[in-house]
């Protein structure tokens, strides 16, 4: 969301908004040097919260609610997307207090209109009204970009975001982003909407399962289980996607159910209570194996034994799944790679040594390359075939499948 503040130095009114790379700052206006601090502040404070209450029809979507009938959340999402257009007539002519009543607005998004309206009513200022209305409009302009997939200008800080629902515009683009390099790059964090980005993600990660199981010849819900083994991997999250694409989930399916799921989370609510029972179920027996088998021993607590509500950070639930997708398409080369059976005799050949020979004994010389600096050259060459090899034959494999990221 964009904050505001006020510059009590300079007398203005500041918009400040983050990108994936860094935060953008830009000055919306002048304020009145002589009005009260407590006013200013207030209709700042009225702006941030109508700027939180705008990106959250962005990220609470009424298609991600299911139902759309009377008094359901889809309703209720939908109808608080819709009081978009009373915005600016909300600030320009805000509810005021009469005969000791005010009128609250039940919309968090009216409501932080109206308090952003009477801080101008209090104000008095023609063109302070007039910037703010115009700022208004560029919020909500911004939020209407993102949901069309343009994450451009202001509509950038979606980037930040977690989505209970992914564009298809933002899943193609990460798509082609992952096409040019299967283990992800930044423009998928500075660029794409993370959501979307973890849908496109997780159907190159089962790309890569793939190339891993017919190489290792474990399962390709096993291989990242497999790949733990060789290098330390954040491989719970990546295999509960394997395994949820491998009962018939779609990518995208499986990516906003994580999401939402981990959303609800942090709303403080209980999205799937028979599923925490079973949790608890299953935690109750371990404490009493741990019991049993550790009652002796002073170096362990059970009340170390935690339970976790999400697999992902509730915080910020599509990143930080985005990042173990990549963490898993990587895991994948790891346990691939050991059994990829590389052409020794080329590494180190270039174009311009056809017959695959190699640096001769004076460029050797000439280079100054001892026995450790020849290993470390044709480690680093293997490395770098082995991941070229590996990113082959994932686009192959993702290309087969491309049906399911439709």
């Amino acid at each position: 969301m964009t904050r505001y503040s006020v510059d009590p130095n300079r007398h203005e009114l500041i918009a400040t908004w983050g990108t994936g790379e860094g935060d953008l700052a830009t000055r919306i206006t002048a304020l009145p040097a002589d009005a009260p601090s407590a006013t200013l502040l207030r209709l700042a404070g009225a702006l941030t919260r109508l700027s939180e209450a705008a990106w959250r029809t962005y990220t609470h979507p009424a298609s991600a609610a299911g139902s759309l009938e009377p008094d359901t959340e889809g309703w209720r999402r939908e109808q608080e997307r819709d009081t978009f257009s009373d915005v600016a007539e909300a600030v320009a002519a805000p509810n005021l207090p009469h005969g000791g009543l005010l009128t609250v607005s039940y919309s968090p998004l009216l409501e932080s209109a109206h308090q952003a309206g009477r801080a101008l009513h209090a104000l008095d200022e023609t063109e302070l009204t007039k910037a703010v209305l115009a700022e208004t409009v560029t919020e909500l302009t911004a939020v209407e970009s993102a949901e069309l997939g343009n994450l451009t200008g202001r509509a950038q800080q979606a980037v930040l975001l977690s989505r209970e629902d992914a564009s298809p515009v933002q899943v193609a683009a990460a798509d082609h982003l992952l096409e040019q390099n299967p283990f992800g790059s930044l423009a998928l964090f500075s660029d794409i909407d993370p959501t979307a980005a973890a849908v496109a993600a997780a159907h190159w990660l089962a790309a890569a399962a793939e190339v891993a199981a017919d190489a290792s010849g474990h399962d390709a819900t096993a291989v990242l289980l497999e790949a733990d083994n060789i290098e330390d991997l954040p491989h719970q999250t990546p295999t509960l996607v394997l395994e949820l694409l491998d009962a018939g989930h779609t990518p995208h399916d499986a990516v906003t159910g994580l999401v939402r799921h981990a959303l609800h989370i942090a709303d403080g609510l209980l999205p799937d209570p028979a599923g925490l029972r079973e949790q608890l179920e299953d935690l109750d027996g371990a404490l009493d194996d741990y019991t049993e088998d550790y009652t002796d021993d002073e170096e362990t607590d059970p009340e170390d034994t935690g339970l976790r509500l999400t697999p992902l950070d509730p915080r910020r639930p599509a990143r930080d799944l985005l990042e173990d997708l990549l963490a898993g398409i990587h895991g994948c080369w790891v346990l691939h790679t050991e059994y990829d059976d590389l052409d020794e005799e080329h590494l180190g050949t270039d174009d311009a040594d056809p017959d695959g020979a190699g640096p001769d004994d004076a460029d050797l010389h000439d280079a100054d390359l001892d026995d450790a600096d020849l290993d470390d050259e044709r480690a680093a060459q293997h490395r770098h075939q082995s991941r070229e090899n590996f990113a082959r034959l994932v686009r192959e494999t993702a290309a087969r499948h491309r049906d399911r990221l439709l």
